[in-house]
């Protein structure tokens, strides 16, 4: 059984900072990419940045040059390191990986963590 749990999300006032962790565990025999996508109430969920196992990133425009994204192959662990932060970052984040388990490829995702931001 894959799982990915969160951590890290928080409130923090306008302008800070907070890094998220991901870590999947399981059955792994391969991870690529990883990620974060966040969603608000009753909206889809948006892509925040992905990495590949090769460290190759994406970031969504709104994030460019504020959040970083990295990961530890070794411990199958993502990070989101989130600078500048915005009111608009208010929202719940969810951790994503596309993870093959010896049969198949899938998508899994994390709970999902709530970051708030204080103006």
């Amino acid at each position: 059984q894959v799982q990915l749990v969160e951590s890290g999300g928080g409130l923090v006032q306008a302008g800070g900072s907070l890094r998220l962790s991901c870590l999947a565990s399981g059955s792994i025999f391969a991870i690529d990419p990883m990620g974060w996508f966040r969603q608000a109430p009753g909206k889809q969920r948006d892509l925040v940045a992905t990495i590949t196992s090769g460290g190759t990133t994406n970031y969504a425009d709104s994030v460019k040059g504020r959040f970083t994204i990295s990961r530890d192959n070794a411990k199958n662990t993502v990070y989101l390191q989130m600078n500048g932060l915005k009111s608009e970052d208010t929202i719940v984040y969810y951790c994503y990986a596309r993870i093959y388990s010896g049969y198949a490829w899938k998508d899994y995702w994390g709970q999902g963590t709530q970051v708030t931001v204080s103006s």
